[in-house]
């Protein structure tokens, strides 16, 4: 499917977009252009990649023109972009606002003014009956994006529009076991918001795979969430105590906007939830009929089950998180 094709990733110099257009670029892509707004990071990854397939744009998706003129001849949008720092969104609310929710509205005028094939949007868990600013802009943007359809007119655009939801890629910039191994080694004491949380886990490629594969199967106007297991806090802080050594916890209890647990699909979404193999498929009574007749293999809802929660998720075991920490080279340079 992305042989050949023109992207554009929004946001594209951050973690995510960078490892995107790093597997894209192994994919026989034509293009990648890569839009904005920090000129450092841009000439770090252009410098670091060295590929003439590689565009690079400065700019804001605040800006609609800058998008229409970055969106010409595009055959896929990966948007990523997004404030997404809680403490500080709790702060500048409206910044979020203009980013999330206008941004994202930008992204979907500039799509059909362009008439781009598929849009790909990366939510957040945090959408979920949301707790914080920040969830409520992110949900936003996946009803925008859902709804986008309405403004699909087939005999002048073939623009489709997905949004995909997951939690926090496991080891992340801001995530807690980065922070959980800086701290043991400089041997402090780890801070634990509270021993009973617990978290989705999904790796940097595993994240890649389940955009690429959903960009794939995705027919529009629907969210798409994967199958994860779980993990707790007190799991990974028992296991990173035995791979390197305990320096001991504190208890600082949850930080403002904090779920003690993820949640992926609310009791109330259930109901409008469909099971493909190891994804879930949400969908909106405007579209559903549409959207199920649209996949090509049998959908069926959800048996026995009245949310999709990390609290109740399978957990992974420990072999799998050490296998896990192994492998993503948190640990390097440390034991």
């Amino acid at each position: 499917m992305f042989e050949g094709k023109k992207i554009l990733i929004t946001g594209g110099t951050g973690s995510l977009g960078s490892a995107l257009t790093k597997r894209l670029l192994n994919m026989g892509v034509d293009t990648i252009r890569i839009l904005s707004r920090n000129e450092e990071k841009q000439i770090v990854m252009e410098s670091e990649l060295n590929d003439d397939r590689l565009r690079f744009f400065l700019g804001d998706i605040r800006d609609l023109s800058r998008l229409e003129r970055a969106f010409e001849d595009i055959d896929i949008v990966f948007h990523t972009a997004a404030l997404k720092h809680v403490p500080k969104i709790e702060y500048n609310p409206f910044e979020a606002v203009k980013t999330n929710v206008i941004g994202s509205q930008n992204v979907i005028d500039a799509s059909l003014k362009q008439n781009v094939g598929k849009v790909i949007a990366i939510g957040t868990d945090k959408a979920v009956s949301p707790f914080n600013t920040y969830g409520a802009t992110k949900l936003l943007m996946e009803k925008l994006f859902v709804d986008a359809a309405n403004y699909v007119n087939p005999e002048k655009h073939r623009t489709k529009f997905i949004a995909l939801r997951y939690g926090n890629v496991l080891g992340s910039s801001g995530s807690v076991i980065p922070k959980f191994i800086e701290q043991i080694k400089n041997e402090n004491k780890i801070t634990i918001t509270d021993p009973k949380m617990t978290r989705f886990s999904i790796t940097m490629n595993e994240a890649l795979d389940f955009i690429l594969e959903s960009t794939k199967m995705g027919v529009g106007s629907e969210v798409i969430i994967p199958k994860l297991k779980a993990y707790t806090i007190t799991d990974i802080r028992n296991i990173l105590f035995e791979l390197i050594h305990d320096t001991g916890e504190e208890i600082i209890g949850i930080r403002e906007g904090e779920k003690l647990h993820e949640l992926l699909i609310s009791e109330y979404e259930i109901r409008d939830t469909w099971e493909i193999e190891d994804k879930y498929i949400l969908t909106n009574a405007d579209h559903e009929k549409l959207i199920t007749q649209a996949y090509s293999q049998k959908l069926q809802h959800p048996e026995n089950q009245n949310k999709y929660s990390s609290e109740f998720a399978e957990k992974m075991s420990n072999d799998e998180l050490k296998s896990v920490l192994e492998e993503s080279g948190l640990l390097n340079n440390i034991r």
